[in-house]
């Protein structure tokens, strides 16, 4: 088995490229996405205003008031369910991020197979013999011929 093999069949590889296909792709969209964002803020900005004055008062209460509850709530913490609902949270990220990791491996391996079919059809293309190659090839041959001549 080659090194290129090795390289090629590796999952690392492939989640690296499709980590990069997928940055790739999300910045060819953030254009876009900015300019609708500017437009929306444009659209919506006096509106905001308004609706941040008008709420101010109802979210200060609705601090308030939640923060009396956590202080109410905070006396019924049962410190034996910390660990347990800290591995299930742990778990949790742990299967999401090797699906995510899986996801980006598969999405490598079809770049890495695209990208490794283009250059197969670039190295399978004859080079094109013009008069400059052709040119360059008999003056090497004459060049050399002067050399044995000459000495």
């Amino acid at each position: 088995m080659t090194i290129a093999d090795t390289i090629r069949e590796n999952k690392a590889v492939y989640t690296v490229a499709g980590a990069g296909d997928l940055a790739m792709e999300k910045i060819r969209e953030m254009p876009e996405q900015v300019t609708k964002a500017r437009e929306s803020a444009t659209k919506y900005q006096g509106e905001m205003r308004e609706n941040i004055d008008k709420y101010r008062v109802q979210v200060r209460e609705t601090v308030d008031r939640y923060r009396g509850e956590v202080r109410e709530n905070v006396g019924r913490l049962e410190v034996k369910d910390i660990p347990g609902a800290a591995v299930a949270y742990v778990t949790h990220v742990g299967t999401r991020t090797v699906e995510f990791i899986d996801e980006l491996a598969e999405r490598g391996k079809k770049v890495v197979h695209r990208e490794a079919v283009e250059i197969a059809e670039i190295t399978e293309k004859p080079a094109p013999r013009g008069r400059a190659a052709q040119q360059r090839g008999t003056g090497q041959a004459r060049g050399g011929a002067a050399k044995k001549s000459g000495s």
